[in-house]
């Protein structure tokens, strides 16, 4: 098997268990908490989670040969916790498939995409796909931070640990 594909794969299963953690650490906070303004780039955790999921729709839509959604980056899709937990697991069981299903060909490719604010670029498939993934774990660092500062016990997100506890 072609190593990329055996490594997206491993970051797919990663970025689902790496957010089983962190959500099961979200759910500790009452919805007040999770929404605090925490002075942070999204400004709060639920916030940050959504951003989150904004940014995995868009790169799945255009993996999968859609068009991404023109909502800002920090729209609220969903402003229920529960809410936001369920369509979470079904957007990482979606990665995970398409993870799956990866191709040589597909990563010998490039994409062509327009981004929120309507610039055009083309890049290689493999580095977005990476881009996929650090994009999470950026993310996901910041609400680790967050949960932190407000006193919450914080799960161990480093990958040799998640993937191979």
């Amino acid at each position: 098997m072609n190593p990329l594909i055996a490594h997206f794969r491993m970051m797919a299963r990663y970025n689902r268990l790496a957010n089983e953690r962190l959500y099961d650490c979200c759910a500790r906070l009452s919805d007040a908490e999770r929404k605090k303004n925490r002075q942070a780039f999204f400004k709060s955790i639920h916030a940050t989670l959504n951003h989150i999921m904004v940014g995995d729709r868009n790169w799945m839509n255009r993996f999968e040969g859609g068009v991404a959604s023109s909502a800002p980056l920090d729209t609220i899709l969903y402003d229920d916790f529960e809410e936001l937990r369920a369509a979470r697991v079904r957007e990482d069981d979606r990665i995970e498939r398409f993870a799956a299903g990866l191709s040589d060909q597909f990563l010998d490719g490039e994409l062509a995409y327009v981004t929120n604010d309507g610039k055009s670029y083309r890049n290689p498939t493999p580095m977005l796909l990476a881009h996929l993934f650090n994009h999470e774990t950026h993310h996901r660092g910041q609400v680790h931070d967050m949960l932190s500062r407000a006193g919450i016990a914080t799960p161990v997100l480093d990958l040799p640990w998640v993937v191979a506890p």
